[in-house]
């Protein structure tokens, strides 16, 4: 009864230490520009351009607006983790970029 007792508390020890392992094998498959790419799953936080940024400057925000039609900015200003460049486009229209202040992805364009 004993050598019973000791084989299950050591498969369940066994089995233990095998699911605490578990999300270390795991792997994901990006594909890019670069091809298919196989993501070991460690780096969290990271792509494909190195580690993640912390914040986006003024002048990289008035970037990205400008490539989403701004042709004159009349300011930028942070709002949480947002950024919104305002200002006009080519036409003299009144137009508003929101940017994701940590990835730098336009979320919306307002004219």
């Amino acid at each position: 009864m004993q050598s019973v007792s000791k084989l299950l508390v050591g498969s369940a020890f066994a089995m233990a230490l095998g699911l605490a392992a578990a999300p270390a094998f795991a792997q994901g498959i990006s594909i890019g520009p670069g091809g298919v790419q196989v993501d070991p799953g460690y780096r969290r936080g990271y792509d494909d351009r190195g580690p993640p940024r912390s914040e986006l400057t003024r002048g990289e925000a008035t970037r990205i607006a400008r490539r989403e039609g701004l042709a004159d900015v009349d300011g930028v200003e942070r709002r949480g983790p947002r950024m919104i460049v305002r200002g006009s486009d080519r036409r003299g229209d009144d137009i508003s970029v929101v940017i994701d202040s940590r990835s730098g992805d336009v979320i919306d364009v307002r004219r």
